[in-house]
């Protein structure tokens, strides 16, 4: 694995792009599956850790895009229409949460979490979690199956289950996803929600930790924030056009094996030292 150290940045951008756009919106964890990629390509120091939450702009960026007809109409709302302006609201209210947690404790946990196996174990514990929610909502009839029906609590519960994701490795969506579910929300309102909120979230946390650590960047380091971006941007198209589809179907139970069988390749590799994980701490 050694000769993906080798690679130029740009490549490395490129990789970590297509990477953050296709886990963010999964119950996967993209923080820590973009923890693992740069541990593997060396690129893991802070500026890295800068790049990878600046990038999470280009993901986001795909579901204003996605949703830009529904957006329109709560901007366009705003001062007439009750229905969007609860659904702002709601947003707003769900996004606090994490906002406040965020600044408070996200230099503890990058001091302390944002690591290989911390991420893997992370992983493994939340695959788990989300085989028990599946499994108890075989016999539960969701109590929310319209996204505009959701009240100010269950927005502010939704915001607190999304505190969870600032441990590296557990997934945002996943947790505004599973614990939607488990408040009684539907696994479509749940995921819909989920996109939503992560319109403020992520582009505050972007802005915030950019900005936090602007004195790590130069004018060489535009392009590849630049790149890293665009390809988010696409990757995370596919992804949200991809997810929308599959939930109307289908549990999240695959991604519940996804990570515990990653979780605990990397925990294997990690003892047995076949790969040479790196801590991003």
């Amino acid at each position: 694995m050694e000769f993906l150290y080798t690679l130029p940045l740009m490549v490395k951008a490129i990789i970590l792009g297509i990477v953050e756009g296709l886990t963010e919106f999964l119950p996967i964890s993209s923080t820590g599956h973009l923890i693992l990629a740069g541990s593997l390509l060396g690129w893991n120091d802070d500026k890295a850790q800068v790049f990878d939450i600046a990038i999470q702009t280009g993901a986001i960026l795909a579901v204003i895009w996605y949703y830009r007809v529904r957006i329109g109409k709560v901007l366009a709302g705003l001062f007439t229409d009750r229905v969007q302006q609860r659904f702002a609201l709601n947003v707003i209210i769900g996004f606090l949460p994490a906002a406040v947690f965020g600044v408070l404790f996200s230099k503890a946990i990058k001091a302390h979490l944002f690591g290989p196996v911390p991420v893997a174990i992370a992983l493994v514990v939340g695959g788990f979690i989300i085989f028990w929610v599946e499994k108890r909502q075989e016999s539960i009839k969701p109590r929310v199956t319209d996204i505009d029906s959701l009240t100010a609590l269950d927005a502010l519960k939704l915001g607190l289950a999304q505190c969870c994701a600032l441990i590296p490795g557990t997934s945002r969506s996943g947790s505004t996803i599973i614990g939607g579910m488990l408040f009684g929300l539907s696994r479509q309102v749940a995921t819909e929600f989920s996109f939503y909120l992560a319109i403020p979230t992520l582009i505050g946390a972007s802005v915030y930790d950019t900005w936090k650590h602007r004195d790590l960047l130069g004018a060489d380091d535009i392009s590849l924030f630049l790149v890293g971006s665009v390809v988010a941007f696409f990757s995370a198209l596919a992804c949200v056009h991809w997810l929308i589809r599959f939930v109307a179907s289908n549990s999240f139970r695959l991604f519940a094996w996804y990570r515990v069988v990653f979780g605990l390749v990397i925990l294997a590799t990690a003892y047995t030292g076949v790969i040479n994980w790196h801590n991003a701490g």
